[in-house]
């Protein structure tokens, strides 16, 4: 890319007067530094080495040293925007189509082997370039815009909404389904009814877009996860005891859950925590806190077999679950 380029998609300030006038490459590692490359520095100590190691130019947003007046000095508000403008242009050079999806559908679809032209993103805006640089001309992609900056992207598309085929259900409990689509059988896979809907609308976008899928065992997503206990609060096995601590961050989502619960397990004493700030309607079994240590009080002193906790997830436990055995309480 020429330099000239770079200063406008960047609005960047040329501090010097180079040598050079294009760039091989734009790299924001400086272990994959190659001899004509552009340098965006995140960290200004790794400057020197990326200098030495053949880097052309250099994007900087921190006071800097210049060290070699022979390659191009670019100085620039933020390197994470200047970054985040070049790979817009990138994108928009390789005719990438974008879709846009809620944070659940894009979750669900990290759990999806797909062909590699088909890309779902995650992650900050460097990981998110280390992956889409390179990408393949026509590419599609998936994104959450509540996780990845919509700017990065022209002429998004909104999934496709018409005629989706229905997923049958066989077999379900409250956080496992065994079903049926496309004429194939997915037997007991850990995934809630609630998301049902949900994987309807992914699998439709892969048969709409002809883009050949295939589903693996899910796993639980950070969103109406189970951790199973017993009276003592002792973690117990998925499925092996009858108390359950549901934790829900996205506090969006309360009221679609609260209405799953009651639906699908009517028989269950069942209670709500929620946050203080949060409106909701009049209910005995939903609860409000302000902060972490009053979660712990509703716990203690109230009956249930199922616990939504809206508002925080299971990293409020003192210990990550895979390490202990009993769960404390005390945050």
């Amino acid at each position: 890319m020429r330099l000239e380029n770079i200063l406008a998609l960047t609005h960047g300030k040329l501090i010097n007067e180079p040598f050079v006038n294009s760039f091989e490459n734009i790299v924001f590692e400086v272990k994959a530094i190659k001899r004509g490359d552009l340098f965006i520095a995140f960290d200004e100590k790794e400057i020197q080495t990326a200098v030495m190691n053949g880097a052309y130019g250099v994007i900087f947003d921190k006071p800097t040293q210049i060290s070699d007046n022979e390659i191009a000095w670019i100085k620039v508000q933020d390197t994470e925007d200047a970054l985040r403008r070049l790979l817009r242009f990138r994108l928009i050079e390789k005719e990438v189509v974008v879709y846009e999806c809620n944070e659940i559908i894009l979750k669900l679809a990290l759990q999806v082997i797909t062909e590699v032209n088909f890309i779902v993103l995650h992650g900050n805006i460097k990981s998110i370039s280390k992956s889409l640089w390179h990408v393949e001309n026509n590419s599609t992609l998936l994104f959450c815009p509540t996780l990845c900056n919509k700017d990065i992207f022209t002429n998004i598309k909104t999934l496709p909404k018409t005629a989706i085929e229905p997923i049958a259900i066989m077999e379900q409990t409250l956080f496992e389904t065994s079903f049926i689509y496309d004429n194939i059988f997915y037997e007991r896979q850990l995934i809630s009814p609630f998301f049902i809907p949900y994987l309807e609308e992914l699998l439709h976008l892969y048969k709409s877009l002809k883009i050949n899928y295939r589903l693996r065992k899910f796993t639980p997503i950070e969103h109406f996860e189970a951790v199973f206990t017993n009276k003592n609060f002792e973690i117990k096995e998925f499925g092996t005891s009858d108390k359950v601590l549901i934790f829900e961050p996205n506090t969006n989502l309360i009221k679609s859950e609260i209405t799953f619960l009651q639906k699908q397990a009517n028989w269950a004493k069942t209670i709500y925590i929620i946050p203080h700030a949060i409106e909701h309607e009049k209910n005995h079994n939903i609860f409000t806190y302000k902060n972490e240590k009053e979660i712990t009080s509703l716990l203690k002193h109230n009956t249930f077999h199922f616990a939504l906790i809206v508002g925080v997830d299971k990293s409020i436990l003192n210990k990550p679950l895979s390490n202990q055995r009993q769960l404390t309480l005390d945050f």
